[in-house]
Order: structure tokens, then C-alpha cells, then sequence
């Protein structure tokens, strides 16, 4: 994990989210609620004969991107749940099976295929046993080839989204995921970047596979307040370093990410990327 972050790897591979949430929400974390407009367009559009591809989400974590796609739920609502007093003290079996109970109430699209890609087992574990996620692989590719059922998994994956993996995952596992999937040519993805990490490697490995990558123009997305005092000042010098300006973002306490989508090259010349999200 880049030191340009404060260390929350404590939380990320628990039984279930609770610990997660806990540390996460007074940052006002909120990425993946951010990315919801970007990646429900995506995967509305990455479609093939009528037919909606699957989708991965990288660095899944607990399956939250996954929550948010396929169920009818909120991102504040999933932290208000995880971190009620009455939560507090469930097992994590109990707490399971009413995250389950939930969820099975509150579909929005059932058919989205969903799969989940982390290095964390238990995530994945909770991920999958409440049905946020479709199915899922604790695998780090950054390490290690994947494995014959996740290469199986990825073989007919139409779009990619990561909504904060990138610093943890690199080059590495986007050029992993490529040599897994049937059409490497006719992949989509919607990857959120924080702006102290510089995209360009993986960039370079989705171009060489003939997809075309956009950076969607005039925005950034807001993921969290610093943690602390050190890690702004860490995030400004690195954006500055960057020759990017933090002045009305890292500098006023928030990382910022920006949004590449990356495309078929047929596609990108056919719809403008401001055309595709405006409808």
C-alpha cells in the first residue's frame, strides 16, 4: 500500500463491515456513491446483442459497489446499518444474515451480474454471502497469476470498475484481468483515481490491447476527508508534485478522484464520452 494514505488495513478484511464503516464514515467516505451515475450508465451501455455483460468490480472490498448496483439502497444507508447501536452486538453470523434479510427486500436489478475481485478473503466471504456480489475471488495478482476458476470467472466480464484500488493494484492486475477475458478488445472500464497516483502505466496496458481511455472531463469525484493533518499534507505535496493544483481539493481536506473510462475503440469514436454520460 502507497504511504501517500493513512494505514486502515486493519478494517478491510474482517468478518463482515461493521469495523469498516466505523472508521470510514465520520471521514465521510462516500466514492462509490459518487461513482453510482458513471457506473450504472456503464453498464447499461457496455451491453452486447441486447444482452447485458457481466460486470467485475475490482478491489471489491465488503461488495459495496456491488450493493449499491444491483439493490435499492444507499451508501449512507449501508453505514447507518453497519454502525447502529443495535448492530453492535451481533455476531458476525447474525449480522450476516440480517444484512441478508435486508438485501433480499430491496432488489433493483437482480439480473446485474456482479462479480468480486480482492485480495482480502473475508471481504469477499461476507460479499458473497449476502448477495452483494454474484461471485467472488480473494486473489492478488499483483503477486500472483490467477487461478483457473477466477480466469474462468473473468472469461465473459464485459466492464471493470474500481472505485479506489488503484495505489493497492497496478499494472500488474489490469494486465492480468486483459489476458483473462475472451475479447480483451471489447472490454469497458470505469476506474476512479485518486489524484496522487498517476494512471498512466495502466493506461498504456489497456491501450495496447486497442481500447481507448478518456478521462471524463471537468470534474473530479470526492472520496474522503484526510485523516489527518499528515496525510493532506503528504496528498498536497504529492498532487503538486504531479503538476496538478490541489487548491479547492486536497487543500480544503478531501481526496479527489478522477475517472477514466476506457473503451472498444470503435465505441469511443461513435459516441463522444460526454454524449454517453449526459444520457
Amino acid at each position: 500500500m502507497s504511504d501517500t494514505k493513512a494505514d486502515f488495513s486493519s478494517i478491510y478484511d474482517r468478518d463482515d463491515p461493521r469495523a469498516y464503516f466505523a472508521e470510514l464514515s465520520p471521514l465521510d467516505y462516500q466514492i462509490p456513491q459518487q461513482a453510482m451515475p458513471v457506473l450504472r450508465t456503464l453498464a447499461g451501455a457496455s451491453t452486447r446483442s441486447g444482452r447485458t455483460r457481466p460486470v467485475l468490480d475490482l478491489c471489491c472490498s465488503y461488495g459495496i459497489n456491488g450493493g449499491l448496483l444491483r439493490f435499492d439502497v444507499e451508501l449512507d444507508e449501508m453505514s447507518a446499518r453497519a454502525t447502529a447501536a443495535a448492530a453492535a452486538d451481533l455476531s458476525p453470523r447474525a449480522f450476516i444474515a440480517s444484512e441478508r434479510a435486508f438485501f433480499a427486500e430491496r432488489r433493483r436489478t437482480p439480473q446485474l451480474d456482479v462479480r468480486g475481485l480482492d485480495a482480502a478473503p473475508h471481504a469477499i466471504g461476507y460479499a458473497r454471502e449476502v448477495g452483494l456480489v454474484t461471485d467472488g475471488w480473494a486473489e492478488n495478482l499483483e503477486q500472483d497469476a490467477a487461478s483457473p476458476a477466477l480466469r474462468a470467472g473473468l472469461r465473459d466480464v464485459g466492464l471493470v470498475t474500481c472505485t479506489g484500488g488503484v495505489g493497492y493494484v497496478g499494472a500488474a492486475t489490469f494486465d492480468a484481468i486483459l489476458d483473462a477475458v475472451d475479447r480483451p478488445d471489447d472490454l469497458w472500464l470505469a476506474v476512479f483515481v485518486l489524484r496522487v497516483f498517476d494512471y498512466t502505466p495502466i493506461e498504456q496496458v489497456l491501450r495496447r490491447a486497442g481500447l481507448v481511455t478518456e478521462q471524463v472531463p471537468g470534474r473530479t469525484f470526492l472520496q474522503r476527508r484526510f485523516a489527518d493533518a499528515e496525510e493532506q499534507r503528504v496528498a498536497v505535496e504529492t498532487v503538486r508534485d504531479r503538476g496538478l493544483d490541489p487548491a479547492g481539493k486536497e487543500a480544503d481536506g478531501w481526496f479527489h478522484a478522477e475517472c477514466f473510462v476506457t473503451r472498444p475503440a470503435a465505441e469511443a469514436a461513435r459516441v463522444p464520452l460526454e454524449d454517453l454520460l449526459a444520457g
